[in-house]
Parts: structure tokens; sequence; C-alpha cells
């Protein structure tokens, strides 16, 4: 089994409704997020999925995010906009690009980091 990973990163602001603590407060982060695919096999030049293709794919969930309050936009107007679901939102936005692969590479996990210390995973 064979597995890639790429990382970007954005800024947005977010609160967090029903918490109590520090965080139900409107603050920002600079969010890291990993998208990490795997498969059985590589493609005849021997990759399993181009770097620059997984990297677009991500970039593109970013850009409706990046530098905006989540609060604001769906589904976090309804979904807390937690780590774990932005962790999710980032799964099904690029499982909608990567419907299939030719060589059976699929999504294994998608990380968000709110700090360098915390984070958050979704796989399905």
């Amino acid at each position: 089994m064979f597995q890639v990973s790429v990382d970007e990163s954005f800024s947005a602001g977010h609160a967090l409704r029903g918490y109590k603590g520090k965080c139900e407060n409107p603050h920002g982060h600079n969010y890291k997020v990993r998208v990490t695919l795997e498969g059985p096999q590589l493609d005849s030049v021997g990759m399993l999925y181009d770097f620059v293709h997984l990297k677009k794919i991500i970039h593109d969930a970013i850009q409706a995010l990046d530098h905006k309050y989540l609060n604001d936009l769906e589904p976090f107007a309804v979904d807390n906009p937690s780590a774990e679901n932005i962790a999710k939102y980032f799964y099904d936005q690029a499982s909608r690009q990567l419907r299939s692969t030719p060589n059976g590479a699929q999504i294994k996990r998608i990380t968000v980091w709110e700090t360098d210390v915390t984070s958050a995973t979704y796989w399905p």
C-alpha cells in the first residue's frame, strides 16, 4: 500500500456555538490542512497520485474559507466550525473531485491543525 500527502494552510475566524470558554468568542487561527491519499498501486510513471493535482484539489477547497468568518459560511452556519467539522468539510470537498482514480487511490484521512500542537483528523 502507498500513501502520499500534501499540506496547505489558510487563515480564518470562527466562534464555537454552545461552548463555554474562550473559544465561544470570535477568534482566528492559521490553520494547516493535510490530505493523505492511499492506494495499492502506482501508475506507469511510478506515482500514486500527482502532488500538483492533489495540491490543486485542496487549494480549491481552501479558497472558499481563506480569510473568512467560518460561522457565516455553509456548512458552518449550521455545523459548529470545530476542527473536527472542518476536517470533514475538506474530506467532502476533496472527495467530490477525486471520485475515481486510475489506480484506485482514495482519501485515507484529512488532518486540520488549529495550532502547532492541536489537530483533528477525519477519515471515512
